[in-house]
């Protein structure tokens, strides 16, 4: 279940801190519940990708970007995303995260996340989002422009770019195996 009493309170808590310009980071402290775990006493991996919810979504509202979107009718949407996990987050744990925004390309806007426990990084994800409306995506310099700021992005970090060539290449939809065509329905 998504966590929505625990999305409440992030909310409330940052209504009123200072507002981010676009490139800033949001920090913020979390705990790892039973309902996070996995088997193991370790948060989930597909959880962690809900909790990053936690920080991008204040971080959205501190930079302005909530507004700017409800007034245009706009959404934001992930397009895609990137997840290294390097470190154990146990039951009970209390993390930090840091969420910021690193640029932008012509379609999508491109967000960097992390998980710590003291100075040690646990997991850091890349997220690939959209913002859209009824005709489709909107270009993100248009997005910046609304919310004041330049259309023109910084440059990408390497790693960035290279994933975006990457997942250029990656074919879709994906190639199925015979085998388990036979599976699907008609």
């Amino acid at each position: 279940m998504y966590p929505l009493i625990r999305f409440a309170k992030e909310m409330l808590k940052f209504r009123k801190a200072p507002r981010l310009g676009p490139l800033e980071a949001h920090v913020s402290t979390h705990r790892c519940w039973p309902w996070d775990i996995d088997p193991w006493w370790e948060l989930n991996n597909g959880r962690t990708l809900t909790l990053f919810d936690l920080g991008r979504i204040p971080l959205a509202s501190r930079t302005e970007l909530v507004p700017i979107l409800r007034e245009r009718g706009w959404g934001i949407t992930v397009a895609g995303n990137s997840t290294r996990y390097r470190k154990r987050i146990r039951a009970f744990d209390r993390f930090t995260m840091i969420s910021r925004m690193v640029g932008w390309d012509h379609r999508f806007v491109y967000m960097e996340q992390s998980m710590w426990k003291g100075a040690e990084c646990c997991n850091q994800v890349m997220i690939r989002s959209a913002v859209t409306s009824a005709q489709g995506i909107v270009p993100p310099g248009q997005v910046m422009e609304a919310m004041g700021h330049g259309p023109d992005s910084p440059p990408l970090p390497d790693w960035i770019a290279a994933w975006i060539e990457a997942d250029a290449a990656r074919p879709w939809p994906p190639v199925i195996p015979p085998e388990a065509k036979l599976h699907l329905p008609a």
